[in-house]
């Protein structure tokens, strides 16, 4: 025999009550189940806030016409209408009962907590009156039960003790004159010895079916809700939660009473003394399997079974030299607030006595706050304490699970998570059985952490990378149609999913916290999205404060450089192939540096030196296994080597500049690329990585062409420039051609000194054999010093520069 819960949303509607019945009908075995029944659906929480209403003199009737309604609507749509009519009489008499005890508060305006107790009744009252009169039209022997008289408790109202021996003696002795009969039974109420209305707290349907299942015994207790089993995390938090088919007692008990609102607290500890097993079943998904809680689980693989949290929670700290060694100051302390019926969530304790910091409700704060500084007058008066303050605006968060006992590492896993995103903890507790580490953090980053750590303790899944795009010109567009190319190719291989959460150009911005579908985000941008602001798009990016976020500057402007601090600052990764920002001024390099250190993130910008070419990375990785660069020669404009690589033969250098800027080589104004600037940006990043702090004055930068055509008005003055020169680029093509050697423009690093120029070099060179745009870096190092380590490439391009792009964004994801 089974004893099945069905909670509020399994009978708040028409629908869910079809499922119920569907649910019994399949149960055709020789035991009848008894079945638990909570109030319809919102009910509970409308029938507090009229008893509140009445106590300050405001209006209810119209919110306790709305219930009636509620009832008789469910009743005129599952039952014919020969039988509505006892039915509908019965809530009637219920709801004007009702109305004479909300009345009576409204005059006295008074509400004590046994009036409270017997308002909250009528929700478990009529929705089993309700649902036994529907089930009869189905089971001939369906029988309502008022359960408050059949167990029995003490009289703390609002939170009632169970009477175990005479309830279980009741419940026993009612069932066997009553086993021939499907049973009703109003979960959450119960009665004193004068027999008055009491209530078992918050969840107490669930307790209400765990005293009834171990009174008789029964094989299982299910608990019918709204999802499917015990989730590994809140999934209104995340969407990536999933079901656990089975959790020890322990485990489910933690993972309750640190918010998962599945099932009660309370309802465990009849079915752990009595070893029956509780299943967690969805009444809106019946074939699917749920969550069992029982004894003797099998070993998980999992590393936590659960992350659970408490929205709301006010912590108070208690410290001074009055604690230090002396005995029983916590006992005082703690036997004080619960004489006083305030519940301690959690106590942390520095090792030096000096501090006790613990959690409490935030109802329970200024209570807590008066009795303290009430019993410790003379040790606040003496300055052996300081006073306490309560500090609200916080939440618990909690990872929960027999694996983690005695598993070197969980406590790193999740402090990394926390801290790579920037989520400050204000304090820490872990029991000596190490079920449960809980932290205390600030409530605006609850959903980020939760997101976080899940996705550092389930490797199984897809960890989310979410993603914020600056730029949407050549590169922006590669990337996300690269994106969109790979996703599938990423989470299989990767374990990884990137999603793209806002975009911006110097017209307009989108951002969506559900994410950018990539196969129409240019649609999306210019119908969807407003003016275009950085400030706004910044702001609103952290807002959304979203865990594992990166920001990707595809853009070419000064304007996103002044914001890298802030985003870095705010535990955001940057990923950047923009490399104004690197090539400014040394201290701003140092703070990018120093901000993503401090604050756990990644700042990466591998293309600024070579779009797609491992060559910054190459340099660290050098460099970190203790080699020493001895020089640094390298072609680093992919512009530079077309034209040089193509100007040969009887071919003019106007016409080559020219061919090199029709295919999207060059610059709108190809001098932006042939005066030397962007390759000394380029030679002054990798020299700052190699660990020189120099700056743009320190880079000697030989001129490639005549100074005419440096200053020429305008593109068109500009080619007409290298027309009239054309006798000087020819003689150094003669000159190079004779010698057997090509024009090559190098940038050197060597003993901290950086110079660009134009040289001419024979085979024996590294360089000589170069083709296309290709990039070439040769690093000569203590290691490699007979012959250089060389990179070589295709060094400009949106592809590649948008697949370098790509591969940071990946990089950040791996950690």
């Amino acid at each position: 025999m089974n004893i099945l819960k069905f909670g509020g949303t399994s009978v708040g509607s028409v629908e869910s009550i079809r499922a119920l019945i569907g649910i019994l009908k399949e149960r055709k075995g020789a035991e009848k189940p008894v079945v638990v029944l909570s109030a319809m659906g919102g009910v509970t929480n409308s029938l507090l806030q009229m008893a509140e209403n009445a106590r300050n003199a405001q209006d209810y009737a119209d919110d306790l016409k709305k219930i009636e309604q509620k009832h008789f609507d469910v009743i005129r749509a599952l039952l014919p209408a020969i039988a509505q009519n006892p039915v509908l009489t019965r809530l009637k008499i219920y709801f004007n009962e009702l109305e004479d005890i909300l009345q009576s508060v409204y005059n006295l305006r008074e509400l004590s907590l046994q009036t409270k107790d017997l308002i909250l009744s009528y929700g478990e009252r009529c929705s089993n009156v309700m649902v036994s009169h529907i089930a009869r039209q189905h089971f001939a022997n369906a029988e309502y039960v008022d359960g408050s008289e059949l167990i029995k408790t003490d009289s703390n109202f609002g939170q009632a003790k169970v009477n175990t021996y005479l309830t279980e003696t009741l419940i026993r002795d009612f069932y066997e004159s009553n086993a021939d009969k499907l049973l009703f039974v109003t979960g959450f109420i119960s009665s004193n010895d004068e027999g008055r209305i009491t209530t078992l707290g918050r969840g107490g349907s669930d307790y209400t079916a765990a005293i009834w299942g171990a009174a008789l015994n029964a094989d299982e207790i299910e608990i019918w809700t709204d999802v499917d089993g015990m989730l590994t995390a809140d999934p209104r938090i995340v969407k990536k939660a999933f079901s656990l088919p089975e959790l020890s007692y322990t485990e489910a008990m933690e993972l309750s009473y640190f918010g998962a609102k599945v099932i009660y607290p309370p309802t465990m500890i009849p079915a752990f003394l009595k070893k029956i097993p509780i299943v967690i079943k969805n009444t809106f998904n019946v074939d699917f399997p749920g969550t069992y809680i029982k004894h003797g689980v099998q070993t998980s693989k999992l590393p936590i079974k659960g992350i659970s949290s408490i929205d709301e929670i006010s912590i108070l700290n208690l410290s001074g030299s009055g604690m230090v060694g002396k005995a029983g100051f916590a006992g005082r302390l703690f036997s004080l607030l619960s004489r006083e019926q305030v519940n301690v969530v959690l106590i942390t304790q520095s090792s030096s006595e000096h501090s006790i910091t613990f959690a409490v409700k935030p109802a329970d704060a200024l209570k807590a706050l008066s009795l303290i500084n009430r019993e410790f007058e003379l040790e606040l008066q003496a300055r052996k304490l300081e006073y306490p303050e309560v500090e609200n605006g916080l939440s618990v968060l909690a990872i929960v699970g027999e694996n983690m006992k005695r598993t070197p590492g969980i406590s790193g896993r999740l402090f990394s998570a926390l801290g790579r995103n920037g989520v400050n903890i204000r304090a820490i507790a872990q029991g000596s059985s190490e079920y449960n580490i809980s932290v205390i953090i600030g409530r605006s980053d609850l959903s980020k952490a939760v997101n976080a750590v899940h996705d550092a303790f389930y490797a199984d899944l897809k960890k989310t990378l979410n993603v914020f795009c600056l730029g949407t010109g050549n590169i922006g567009k590669t990337l996300f149609r690269q994106l969109q190319d790979q996703m599938p190719f990423l989470a299989q291989n990767n374990d990884l999913q990137v999603k793209v959460m806002g975009v911006s150009n110097t017209r307009k911005m989108y951002l969506n916290p559900e994410g950018i579908d990539l196969s129409n985000w240019e649609k999306s941008l210019q119908q969807k999205g407003q003016k275009a602001d950085l400030t706004e798009f910044i702001g609103q990016m952290k807002d959304m404060n979203l865990a594992n976020c990166v920001f990707v500057d595809n853009t070419a402007s000064h304007n996103p450089i002044q914001h890298y601090l802030d985003v870095l600052q705010s535990s955001i990764s940057v990923v950047t192939c923009n490399k104004i920002g690197n090539s400014a001024e040394y201290d701003q390099y140092v703070a990018f540096k120093q901000a993503a250190r401090k604050h756990g993130v990644d700042f990466y910008y591998e293309t600024n030196v070579g779009a797609g070419l491992p060559i910054i990375r190459t340099l660290k990785d050098l460099m970190m296994s203790g080699d020493r660069i001895a020089r640094i020669e390298a072609i680093l404009s992919g512009t530079i080597s077309y034209i040089f690589n193509n100007f040969k033969g009887e071919r003019l250098f106007h016409e080559v500049v020219k061919e090199a800027q029709d295919l999207g080589y060059t610059e709108p104004d190809p001098r932006d690329d042939l005066n030397g600037k962007d390759f000394m940006r380029k030679m002054l990043i990798l020299a700052r990585d190699a660990g020189y702090a120099l700056e743009e004055k320190d880079v000697t930068i030989e001129s490639m062409l005549p100074a005419a055509c440096l200053a020429a008005k305008s593109v068109d003055e500009f080619y007409a420039e290298l027309q009239n020169n054309a006798a000087y680029f020819e003689n150094l093509k003669n000159e190079a051609a004779q010698s057997q050697k090509v024009l090559r423009y190098i940038g050197k690093l060597e003993d901290g000194k950086v110079a660009i120029t134009l040289q001419m070099v024979d085979d024996a060179h590294p360089f000589f054999m170069l083709s296309g745009s290709d990039n070439i870096i040769s690093f000569t190092t203590d290691r490699y010093k007979d012959r250089p380590l060389v990179v070589k490439g295709p060094g400009a391009g949106a592809e590649v520069t948008a697949a370098g792009v790509f591969a940071d964004i990946i990089n950040v994801g791996k950690r």
